[in-house]
């Protein structure tokens, strides 16, 4: 995973800012010393998903390192994007960021109508986690199962079990689309306001299984209120190493990765961005983050401006083809 990381050109990327914030300067300046007050953070998601995983842990060393709170804005619904759509639209003062993820490739081909462009309209500043998919399932509804039990299961009977996703067109939605794809199964998706509620659902049994980041239900996966059968990707993850990967498992191409960045309102002033970029960076680099990180199976990648706009762009194609490919449709 090495290769997320990138150096940091903190010249070049203020010249990059002040490009991307040359569209719709409202005219406010950065202060010199920022943050002079509070920072706002827009999180798409309600409280208790794969984004407040990451999100609250990151703001209380922002805060710490900056003497000035970092406030987590939960904004959930419609898979995120209308989160994204309060943020593109908030005054690029220096002073509102917006945490989206990886859902936020999707949803340009999800929904038909989005009332933001992520490329037009949100400057992207730094990626600050990666973590792999994880099927988990209520143990209590798949006692004693390993993945190939489960699989014969589910392959059995068409359309008596479910998945819970964070919404419409999120990653978890299209990761059991892909799952259903490849393996040649069919599964009820059972849409929610964000990650937490589907996890909560899926702990009280109201929902058979999810296909998650593995960052919000690596807490319940180790108190065995949930059982994880399969992590996405080529090889295990460290934090998890009895837990099988997609390609021992006889799914070589299900690679499915949930990540989290930050993205600044198009006309935020470059030296602010600059100053995010670079307290953002500090606040995940510290002790407790990293341990936080690698309790969570994720890492820090490190990406920062170009290089993640340029990841971005990447993933825009990724998710265009798994979208059609599927037929993923919005519930």
């Amino acid at each position: 995973m090495s290769h997320f990381n990138f150096p940091i050109d903190r010249r070049g990327l203020i010249k990059w800012a002040a490009s991307a914030a040359a569209v719709g300067v409202s005219g406010a300046q950065a202060q010199s010393a920022w943050p002079a007050k509070p920072v706002t953070l827009i999180v798409p998601f309600p409280a208790g998903g794969g984004t407040d995983a990451f999100a609250r842990p990151m703001s209380a060393q922002f805060s710490k390192l900056t003497g000035k709170q970092l406030i987590i804005d939960n904004r959930g619904g419609a898979g995120g994007t209308l989160g994204a759509g309060v943020a593109a639209k908030s005054a690029p003062d220096g002073y509102n960021y917006f945490m989206g993820a990886v859902h936020h490739t999707i949803a340009p081909f999800m929904y038909p109508k989005l009332d933001y462009d992520l490329e037009r309209d949100l400057v992207p500043l730094i990626l600050v986690a990666n973590v792999p998919q994880v099927l988990v399932v209520n143990p209590k509804k798949f006692q004693n199962t390993d993945f190939k039990a489960f699989l014969e299961q589910v392959k059995k009977s068409p359309g008596r079990f479910n998945y819970g996703s964070a919404g419409g067109g999120t990653s978890h939605h299209l990761a059991g689309e892909l799952f259903k794809l490849q393996t040649k199964t069919f599964i009820t998706h059972i849409p929610y306001r964000g990650a937490g509620p589907a996890l909560q659902d899926l702990i009280a049994g109201n929902i058979d299984m999810l296909f998650d980041g593995l960052g919000s239900s690596a807490a319940h996966i180790k108190s065995g209120r949930l059982k994880a059968l399969m992590v996405s990707g080529t090889k295990r993850n460290p934090a998890f190493p009895d837990v099988p990967c997609s390609t021992e498992l006889g799914l070589p191409d299900y690679t499915v990765s949930t990540w989290y960045g930050i993205w600044a309102p198009k006309g935020t002033p470059a030296d602010a961005q600059a100053h995010m970029v670079e307290e953002v960076r500090r606040a995940c680099q510290t002790d407790e983050a990293k341990a936080m990180w690698a309790g969570q199976g994720a890492e820090f990648p490190n990406l920062t401006g170009p290089q993640f706009d340029g990841f971005i762009k990447k993933e825009l194609a990724k998710w265009s083809q798994v979208v059609k490919a599927s037929g993923a449709k919005l519930d």
